[in-house]
């Protein structure tokens, strides 16, 4: 009894607050503060973004990037996680980013909160598109291993669609079961990590040695600078943590939003550091070096380095493990996405935002929003079908714009001072150390996953990432200067305390 008046006197302070932030409870909240932090480390999913871009890695920088690039990257991402965290703490609201962005800009706040907007729906988009592309990968590289399946480009687009529209589907069936299936996969993820190091540790008769793991460098990258290419490489760490803003979309839906958010945030980038490292260390004692050619031109290199350590059945049985991990990933990705989607047209800036902000009544989850988010994955993945350097340009246009969108919020709560008003979970005196090192971090992957990642440029390996993100960049700019600076205002308040108990009675019949 007792605790079922602590979990409504949660509720009832959850909804007071999000009324003060101007919002309905439109959406249903049953997600537990682990629930939270699950959805965020299953976004990150070393089984995923460490596998999928583990054959750049080999090419750009082999083992030494690989296995040093990851701490740095994820201490780094530390701070960036902690810092938007403590915003999280003060606006607990799905929208997130560009919410944040609009109440801590001292002026021009619709502005500040359009762009940023922008370009989380730009990072989340590919984001999806890049654990989904990944998931693509394994799925082939595991047919192929066992019927012989083409892995043909329009066949991984064709096992891309599929997956995409699983997810979509799984997504409509309301937040129960998706809070569920990520409990779910946070064991998968971990006791995924245990499994395949033991087996790569236990079962090859050969491991490489430990000079090898931690010093060599390989570089097949046509640039003539290693320290370059190093930098390039860092490229798999920091993709693989993106997507934990998903903690702070996802707080309308959390019981004791205003802790829970902040902790799901930085605890996803804690646990993903130390799992991931282990993995990736793992992984890379298994290489045996004179199949080194082999494996960068697997379509898969993981699953070749396994199948010549343990195997095929070995290798076949691994692949599972990850397919399972990805498949959940993505999963939380598009829900992720879709709740992104949802806020940023509630507040009206989306073309055609009355469709994307529409609520099933039934599940109370933003249908029309998930399959926004699904099919802007699918056309940011179409280019692979001409371009084999597609998915590392993805996986760029993903780092910048959610980066950008991360470090924004920050860089404006820094600008406040003290006039910034903090919530339950906070960093006290650290707040202003911890934040310009996560903006200068920023600024600087921002300007890397841009320049070229090969020589000598072509059509066929050249980033286009720098033009996604310009299009996106170019038509936000546009449609802000024709005509959504004079409707935008930013976040806007659904209605009275009256009004909003209303919208919430009508979602309830």
């Amino acid at each position: 009894m007792a605790d079922d008046i602590a979990d409504a006197t949660t509720a009832g302070e959850d909804e007071r607050r999000l009324h003060e932030l101007g919002y309905a409870q439109e959406l249903r909240r049953r997600m537990s503060g682990f629930s939270n932090f699950a959805v965020s480390f299953t976004i990150i999913s070393i089984l995923s973004g460490c596998l999928t871009l583990y054959g750049y890695g080999m090419n750009t920088g082999g083992p030494a990037i690989i296995v040093w690039g990851w701490p740095i990257v994820g201490i780094m991402t530390l701070f960036v996680g902690l810092a938007m965290a403590e915003v999280c703490s003060s606006y607990p609201t799905a929208g997130g980013l560009y919410y944040w962005a609009a109440k801590l800009a001292p002026k021009n706040g619709p502005a500040w909160s359009w762009f940023t907007g922008w370009f989380n729906f730009l990072g989340q988009v590919a984001v999806t598109a890049g654990i989904d592309f990944g998931a693509a990968f394994f799925i082939n590289a595991f047919l192929n291993l066992a019927w012989g399946v083409s892995t043909a480009h329009w066949v991984t687009i064709l096992i891309f669609a599929i997956v995409l529209l699983v997810h979509g589907i799984m997504n409509q069936f309301g937040i129960r079961l998706v809070a569920l299936l990520n409990d779910v996969s946070v064991w998968w993820h971990i006791l995924g990590v245990l499994i395949i190091v033991g087996v790569l540790a236990f079962v090859p008769s050969k491991h490489a040695s430990t000079t090898y793991v931690f010093t060599h460098i390989v570089n097949n990258t046509g640039w003539g600078s290693t320290f370059y290419v190093l930098l390039l490489g860092l490229l798999l760490a920091q993709y693989t943590f993106t997507g934990y803003d998903a903690s702070a979309h996802m707080t309308e839906e959390t019981h004791e939003a205003a802790r829970s958010g902040p902790r799901g945030i930085v605890m996803s980038i804690l646990v993903s550091l130390i799992a991931g490292w282990v993995l990736l260390i793992g992984i890379t004692y298994a290489i045996q070096e004179q199949h080194y050619t082999l494996y960068i031109n697997a379509l898969v290199p993981p699953a070749q380095i396994w199948a010549t350590a343990i195997g095929d059945t070995g290798a076949k049985l691994l692949l599972l493990v990850v397919i399972g991990a990805q498949l959940f990933c993505g999963m939380s990705s598009v829900t992720a996405n879709s709740r992104m989607i949802y806020a940023f047209s509630r507040d009206g800036a989306l073309p055609g935002s009355n469709i994307w902000h529409q609520v099933n009544k039934r599940t109370r989850t933003p249908t029309n929003a998930i399959w926004l988010a699904a099919a802007g994955a699918l056309i940011l993945g179409l280019p692979y079908l001409w371009n084999s350097a597609a998915y590392a340009a993805v996986t760029s246009i993903a780092v910048i714009g959610l980066y950008i969108a991360y470090v924004t919020p920050t860089y404006l709560r820094l600008r406040q001072g003290e006039n910034f008003k903090r919530g339950p979970w906070n960093l006290g005196r650290w707040s202003y150390v911890v934040g310009w090192i996560a903006v200068i971090w920023v600024v600087f992957i921002t300007i890397l996953f841009i320049l070229p990642t090969a020589y000598p440029i072509h059509v066929g390996n050249f980033n286009y990432t720098i033009v996604a993100v310009a299009v996106v960049l170019g038509f936000a700019g546009i449609y802000w200067a024709v005509s959504a600076k004079n409707w935008f205002k930013g976040p806007k308040v659904q209605g009275t305390a009256e009004e909003l108990a209303a919208i919430e009675r009508e979602l309830s019949a």
